[in-house]
């Protein structure tokens, strides 16, 4: 015989799957990844029910953190920290093979400015341009202080126009 809980994560569901799926999908770039996603936040949901006081608003919210991720990880894969990140960049929308190669210029060029910066300078500036990773984000995994972040990605974005500006002048 089900419980209440189960009766109430019942209606939860057919009230809220739907509308779910729906915005979920707004999110994300495939129905295949959105379906997970609902699932996912299902589960989470049905697993923390009872420490829940608003199941609707976890659910949602669940979701969009779990949207978030997978568009995080898959930026992160599709850039590999910074290999083909810069070619990525400006992947050719069929232009021309001049284009092309201007673009192809361009990304030597980034990547040689990004490459000159010091370990810890260019570990925070890739982080944050190239994996949209907060500070706050950039500080824990790199073991430092937010501030310190800050002054990584400004000292980056300097030296990287600095560098940029000399070379098309």
């Amino acid at each position: 015989m089900p419980n209440s809980s189960d009766d109430l994560f019942g209606r939860l569901f057919s009230k809220s799957h739907r509308a779910l799926r729906l915005y979920v999908r707004r999110l994300v770039d495939s129905r295949e990844t959105a379906d997970d996603i609902v699932q996912e936040a299902f589960l989470r949901t049905y697993v923390h029910a009872d420490r829940v006081k608003v199941p609707r608003a976890f659910l949602f919210s669940t979701a969009r953190n779990l949207a978030a991720d997978s568009w995080r990880h898959n930026r992160v894969a599709k850039t590999d920290l910074l290999g083909d990140s810069v070619d990525s960049e400006v992947v050719s929308l069929g232009e021309s093979p001049e284009g092309q190669a201007l673009a192809d210029e361009r990304s030597r060029l980034l990547r040689q400015a990004i490459e000159r910066l010091s370990p810890q300078c260019r570990a925070a500036f890739v982080l944050k341009v190239f994996h949209a990773c907060s500070y706050k984000e950039i500080a824990q995994r790199l073991g430092i202080a937010p501030k310190t972040v800050e002054n990584h990605i400004a000292r980056a974005l300097r030296e990287t126009h600095q560098y940029l500006r000399e070379r098309y002048k």
